[in-house]
């Protein structure tokens, strides 16, 4: 019988051939770990990654553009 996921999402089957590399000093580091650790994350690239790309997706949809301006809307 296949184990399942609790959090797994169907995503279609697209490769990652793309590296990404940074740098982290020992406190951030260290953060990161405690945090891992404590929600008992064990894919840490998955996290990264989900992480980064909720960001980015968050701060994109408050960036669209919109029909009016944000002061015309408050009206």
């Amino acid at each position: 019988m296949k184990k399942t996921c609790k959090y797994d999402i169907p995503v279609p089957n697209l490769a990652r051939t793309q590296r990404v590399t940074f740098m982290l000093n020992e406190e951030e580091h260290r953060l990161i770990c405690n945090y891992l650790s404590k929600y008992k994350i064990n894919n840490h690239s998955r996290w990264y990654r989900e992480t980064i790309l909720s960001h980015i997706l968050k701060v994109l949809e408050q960036d669209y553009p919109t029909l009016f301006g944000e002061n015309e809307m408050r009206r």
